[in-house]
């Protein structure tokens, strides 16, 4: 545990649950844990006590990525914690593939019998994630011309990034074809609580958080960390995007919502401590914006060259091409703000300097 996690309290300490099974968190909530293959080994699913038209079952809150171990893994939270209960529905916070991967498998695996399991999603979400689930598409956070656009040179990184294309529909082969829309504001009555939807950006198009009043629960999707800050990056088909200033801001309007929260977040450990971890992620990302500033001070610096930078460990590729959005975020950031001026040289490369 790191320092800033001492500030945040975990009420269930260091107990996880184990695969296949859950733990409760609040009545009628439970924490469902799944293996990720990636640096960041898990993400957090929820289930929640549910009734929809007079039948009782269980509402599920994101779905991990589409692969045998995943939908295994769900099989066994079926036959041993849903008291023999169907699912009723889907709710997906956002549209990365540990969050949608197996949305379309689940759905169909609780539709029949004149009843459709319904996923419900941000309607920007849902199209985002409609598109890039087409294998045509090959979409990508990071093309090797953007990613040369912003000071990568290494023809072996390059060759590396083109082959990444398609990667998001490996993950999410297949999306609903039917879905209903959420948005910022709506009420919904899951198993006698009302969840309430907090919108947040930069992270993901339209991220859906939900909060229960009643039972001062707030499932804060990826919008809120208690361990690692969260992932916020420019990508290829929104190359002027400020996508750091509207999480930033984002998460402003989170403090409306009770400090005391048990806050349930799709990456480490439930934590109350709403308020001191969004002070902590502002200051990580002012303490990030100052060590820009000061680099682009020194001499016009481009993303690449704020890698070692923002990021003092190794990076792998997959680690790369996300470093490299968050990057070209703070600058965009600063840029946008007046503090930092942006020069393309006769290559095409963007560098930062600024303005005095």
């Amino acid at each position: 545990m790191n320092a800033l996690e001492h500030q945040l309290t975990y009420p269930f300490g260091d107990t996880l649950p184990e695969t296949g099974r859950t733990i409760e968190v609040a009545p009628g909530v439970r924490w469902v844990r799944m293996a990720l293959p990636f640096a960041l080994d898990h993400i957090n699913l929820w289930l929640l006590r549910d009734r929809i038209d007079d039948r009782e079952g269980w509402t599920i809150v994101d779905c991990g990525i589409s692969n045998e171990a995943t939908r295994a893994a769900w099989e066994q939270v079926f036959d041993n914690d849903l008291d023999g209960l169907p699912v009723l529905r889907v709710i997906v916070t956002h549209l990365h593939p540990d969050h949608i991967g197996l949305a379309s498998w689940l759905t169909e695996r609780w539709s029949g019998g004149g009843f459709e399991c319904r996923l419900w999603i941000s309607g920007t979400d849902y199209n985002g994630a409609r598109t890039a689930s087409n294998p045509d598409t090959k979409a990508t956070v990071i093309t090797p011309a953007f990613a040369a656009s912003h000071g990568i040179t290494d023809p072996e990184a390059l060759q590396m990034i083109a082959t990444r294309g398609g990667h998001y529909a490996a993950m999410v082969p297949k999306v609903p074809e039917r879905f209903r829309r959420m948005i910022d504001g709506d009420e919904i009555a899951i198993g006698g609580n009302s969840w309430r939807c907090h919108v947040g950006y930069g992270h993901a198009p339209e991220h859906i958080s939900l909060h229960a009043p009643a039972l001062g629960v707030l499932i804060s999707g990826d919008m809120v960390l208690p361990r690692i800050s969260t992932n916020v990056g420019v990508h290829e088909n929104e190359p002027e995007g400020d996508p750091l200033k509207r999480y930033l801001d984002s998460l402003e309007r989170m403090r409306a919502l009770p400090a005391d929260a048990l806050v349930l977040p799709s990456h480490g450990r439930p934590f109350r401590g709403l308020h001191t971890r969004i002070d902590q992620l502002r200051s990580h990302h002012d303490d990030r914006f100052a060590e820009v500033m000061a680099a682009c001070a020194e001499a016009p610096q481009t993303a690449a060259d704020l890698l070692p930078v923002l990021f003092k460990r190794k990076l792998d590729l997959h680690q790369t091409t996300f470093a490299m959005g968050e990057s070209i975020a703070h600058l965009n950031a600063l840029w946008h703000a007046g503090k930092l001026v942006r020069h393309v040289d006769g290559n095409g490369v963007h560098r930062f300097s600024t303005t005095r």
